[in-house]
């Protein structure tokens, strides 16, 4: 069974990979997947919208895409696939998560799926679940105060 990223493997991915697909990502700004999406893009990752429901849109400056595999056909380079979809539709995710050839499955808080952590084992991609990727990177990059989450983690080594 593949080992779940500890706080210095996770450090590790978001200095590492830079160009983050965000899976249902929503036009909303008041949902979380917005803003997620402005966060990331406002500290420098490339984001890849992925929504079928505006697919051919704009959003953030960046075209929306129906699908991962539309937008790798498009030039897209996709590192981290994130995801804010219901656990029940996350299967068909992994799978095309895998086609592309993605390093990292990334599922959001309070989404968890054992078939995706089977796929991504298999395949060799860094899997992680119920997290976010807004909040992981304010832990160690120091975004939280941005609205004010206190995470409780207080360490006195320095990352």
């Amino acid at each position: 069974m593949q080992k779940i990223p500890d706080m210095y493997e996770r450090l590790d991915i978001l200095r590492q990979y830079r160009n983050v697909a965000i899976v249902g990502v929503s036009t909303d700004p008041y949902r979380p997947s917005y803003f997620v999406a402005i966060y990331l893009q406002a500290e420098g990752y490339n984001i890849i919208p992925i929504n079928p429901r505006y697919a051919g849109q704009m959003l953030l400056g960046k075209r929306v895409y129906a699908s991962l595999t539309e937008a790798k056909e498009a030039g897209e380079i996709i590192e981290v696939v994130d995801v804010f979809r219901k656990p029940e539709d996350v299967p068909p995710i992994a799978d095309e998560a895998v086609k592309i050839g993605t390093k990292v499955l990334w599922l959001q808080l309070g989404i968890t799926s054992e078939y995706a952590r089977r796929k991504a084992e298999e395949a060799k991609i860094i899997f992680i679940e119920n997290r976010c990727m807004k909040i992981e990177h304010g832990r160690f990059f120091g975004g939280l105060q941005t609205i004010g989450i206190n995470t409780g983690v207080i360490i006195s080594r320095k990352i």
